[in-house]
């Protein structure tokens, strides 16, 4: 008896801790800069920010976004400091809201639909995926130093609106070099000139 309670102890261990060691897995929402993040073309004012939570409050179905106009969204997320994106996860309805693409910009401030245009770092279908399960592992080398990224859905499985339950974010954070200070202030000054050297900049400066 004592024999067959051992393992099922050790099970139950294993399973929360395993669960807790995913949690902190998907822990990049804290290193959001929430002043900063803009959800273009949701319904609800604020609504975008509410996605990125907790792996384990993926399944609060009263936080949410939904778009507005027509099925398109677009996330803008500065981060805290320099991030090293391994993996996202989208959880929306079993329905034709869930988003059925997904298009990953890094360090491409304030970008707009007109700027969506442009090749994305990397594109993913997506599957629907009503329970949070389903993980899509970003190529680390093209977001290994991301201090912004953006995330455009650019179409749905058919409905007219699309709907967003969860956003996971995977991966490491380090803190910002000083350096970063001054593309902050290219940004504040909003001088067309500094525009060139703004994206140049991101990419030279881990050099060492």
């Amino acid at each position: 008896m004592a024999h067959g309670h051992g393992p099922g102890r050790c099970r139950c261990c294993c399973g929360e801790e395993a669960a807790a060691e995913r949690g902190a897995a998907w822990a990049l929402y804290l290193r959001i800069d929430r002043q900063r993040l803009q959800c273009l073309n949701e319904r609800r004012e604020g609504s975008g920010a509410l996605v990125f939570r907790a792996w384990e409050e993926r399944g609060d179905r009263a936080k949410f976004v939904e778009s507005d106009d027509d099925e398109e969204l677009l996330f803008n997320i500065p981060f805290t400091g320099s991030v090293k994106l391994k993996g996202v996860l989208v959880m929306g309805e079993d329905d034709g809201t869930h988003p059925a693409e997904m298009r990953l910009f890094r360090n491409i401030p304030h970008m707009s639909f007109d700027d969506t245009a442009r090749e994305a770092e990397q594109t993913f279908s997506l599957n629907r995926d009503p329970l949070g399960e389903l993980e899509y592992p970003t190529k680390i080398a093209r977001f290994s130093n991301v201090y912004h990224l953006s995330m455009h859905f650019p179409k749905n499985f058919g409905a007219e609106t699309t709907k967003i339950f969860y956003i996971g974010l995977k991966g490491e954070w380090a803190e910002a070099h000083r350096h970063e200070v001054t593309i902050c202030n290219y940004e504040a000054s909003a001088n067309p000139a500094d525009h060139k050297l703004e994206q140049i900049t991101p990419q030279t400066h881990f050099i060492s």
